[in-house]
């Protein structure tokens, strides 16, 4: 099983890896890929968060591992701190996953012990490195002061984020 999981996460990684050397071989494709219009960007971001609180709301349940425990503590935290953040911008963000987040919960949903650990692992780090790159994308271009100002602000959070989970991959 844990095997299973693991290739649907590689595959995950896999697809989003060739979607964006795809648009990356067309000049108008890979200038549209370094521009995120702002409620694309908070569609995402919202989908994102959700995924993030929901998921680790799992991991505190079903995981027994101290450091995922600890982590998804954490997550939940500062998921629920960035979901009030971005409200704060005027922004009204959707309440619904985005088909590739609801994919990845069911995976969850449905996975348990070891399986689940690497699975919420895998996920979490998917996750915190789409994040980054789509944060760092709209604070660089984004062309609404607010939610600029919200991604700067939310974007070393994601980096330490990122940096836990690395550490936590290599505690395993």
């Amino acid at each position: 099983m844990k095997q299973v999981l693991s290739a649907v996460a590689i595959s995950l990684l896999l697809a989003s890896s060739a979607m964006a050397q795809e648009k990356a071989g067309d000049p108008d494709m890979a200038a549209a890929a370094m521009k995120v219009e702002t409620p694309k960007f908070v569609e995402m971001v919202a989908s994102s968060n959700m995924l993030e609180i929901e998921s680790s709301k799992l991991a505190e349940k079903k995981s027994k591992d101290e450091d995922i425990q600890a982590f998804a503590k954490h997550m939940i935290k500062d998921h629920t701190k960035a979901g009030e953040d971005l409200k704060a911008t005027g922004q009204t963000p959707p309440i619904k996953y985005a088909p590739k987040h609801a994919a990845m919960m069911k995976l969850l949903e449905n996975a348990e012990g070891k399986d689940f650990d690497a699975l919420y692992i895998d996920m979490q780090t998917q996750a915190h490195m789409e994040a980054v790159m789509l944060f760092r994308t709209y604070a660089g271009s984004g062309d609404d002061e607010k939610v600029v100002a919200f991604a700067k602000n939310t974007l070393p959070a994601l980096e330490m984020h990122m940096d836990h989970i690395k550490k936590i991959v290599a505690k395993k």
